[in-house]
């Protein structure tokens, strides 16, 4: 139903796209294609690393609050047992001896603990980072 007086009829206004600009909105259509497929290759890359990267964080924390709850524990049993003995010193310088042989030995644990800690959550930190440094040296080549 195109008459001659309808402004979209191909009769009206005849119009043909150059040969240039066709073939540069080809070329601009491919180069996005080809950019897409990069950015998807990449993105498809990185979703594994991050995957990875939450996965060593997820076990880390895991062993990181077992830990925690084990030095509770023992923590938790050693301030009973002291509490035990101190109710059962004779003297107030026999309690205070066992004050003073407790607050020493806590101290102790209390170190070794912390150094535990410590050296979990480096090695934790470092096993999460592994992941992102591989993707990473995929895409940038170290300097010569």
């Amino acid at each position: 139903m195109t008459g001659a007086t309808d402004p979209f009829s191909a009769s009206i206004i005849p119009f043909e796209v150059p040969e240039q600009v066709r073939a540069f909105a080809e070329k601009g259509v491919s180069q996005a294609r080809e950019s897409y497929a990069k950015f998807k290759d990449a993105a498809e890359s990185q979703n594994g690393t991050i995957e990875a990267v939450f996965t060593c964080a997820s076990k880390g924390a895991s062993e990181y609050t077992a830990k925690l709850m084990e030095f509770m524990k023992a923590n938790t049993s050693a301030h009973l047992d002291f509490a035990q003995e101190l109710l059962g010193a004779k003297s107030p310088t026999d309690a205070m001896q066992l004050w003073s042989g407790h607050a020493r030995k806590q101290f102790e644990t209390f170190q070794v603990q912390a150094k535990e800690l410590a050296e979990i959550g480096q090695r934790v930190a470092a096993e999460t980072a592994e992941p992102i440094k591989a993707s990473a040296s995929k895409f940038y080549k170290p300097a010569a």
